[in-house]
Parts: C-alpha cells; sequence; structure tokens
C-alpha cells in the first residue's frame, strides 16, 4: 500500500494565512478540512446555509477528484453551523450529497466561523483504497 502524501491546495488565502491545506492523502486516507463556501475570488458565496452548503460540497468534492477519491468514499462527515436552526437546510444537501452511501455524521453549533457572512463549515475524512 502507498502511503505518498499528496495535498491539494485550495483557492483562498486561509491556507497560507494559516498553514495548512483543503486536503491530504496518505494511503487510502484522505481528509478535508475544515470548508466553508467561498468562491474562486475568495468571496463568501451568497445566501443562506443550504445555499452555502452545496457550495462547500462542490470545493469539497473537487478536492477529492484531486486526490482520486469520491464523495461516495467520505466515512466520516463533521458539520459547524452558527444557527442550529439552520439544520434543515444542511442536511437536505448532506442527504442529497451520498444516497445509500452513508457517511457518519456530527453537526454542532458554534459561536462564529472567520467571517459574519460564514454560516456553515464542513470536515470530511474518506476512505479511498488505491490500486498498488
Amino acid at each position: 500500500m502507498s502511503t505518498e502524501r499528496r495535498e491539494v491546495r485550495s483557492r483562498t488565502d486561509y491556507e497560507d494565512r494559516f498553514g495548512y491545506c483543503r486536503a491530504v492523502r496518505t494511503g487510502p486516507l484522505v481528509t478535508v478540512a475544515g470548508t466553508v463556501a467561498t468562491e474562486p475570488d475568495g468571496t463568501v458565496t451568497d445566501g443562506d446555509a443550504g445555499a452555502q452548503t452545496v457550495r462547500i460540497f462542490e470545493i469539497i468534492s473537487e478536492a477529492l477528484t484531486a486526490l482520486d477519491a469520491s464523495m461516495d468514499q467520505v466515512v466520516r462527515i463533521r458539520m459547524f453551523v452558527v444557527d442550529m436552526n439552520d439544520w434543515a437546510a444542511v442536511a437536505e444537501v448532506v442527504r442529497g450529497s451520498f444516497g445509500d452511501s452513508r457517511p457518519t455524521a456530527t453537526m454542532v453549533e458554534v459561536t462564529a466561523l472567520m467571517e459574519p457572512s460564514m454560516l456553515v463549515e464542513v470536515e470530511m475524512d474518506a476512505w479511498s483504497p488505491l490500486d498498488d
């Protein structure tokens, strides 16, 4: 089994400011850092928690693909919301993204995210065996 470390970098300046990358693959384990809804120019995606979650899942899916993994290989998801009243909008996106391949999940309410317009942050872990 390959244990080579591969990384994917995001398009925002948070990585350089904090010293992290969007996702890391070591062997079959792929971990995705906390991801918020940002556009390629770094601005926060307009919209409610559901719309932001859709954008977050797009960003995460791109990172997984770059590391030869996919959403159907996600085994763990952690969701952070600034208002627990948004749980249903976030859950609708989650349910529609995984189908029958359901990961374990946790959702917690947090006081704030990096910017006031950020409503949701999501982390994911995937298990994606490589062909050696």
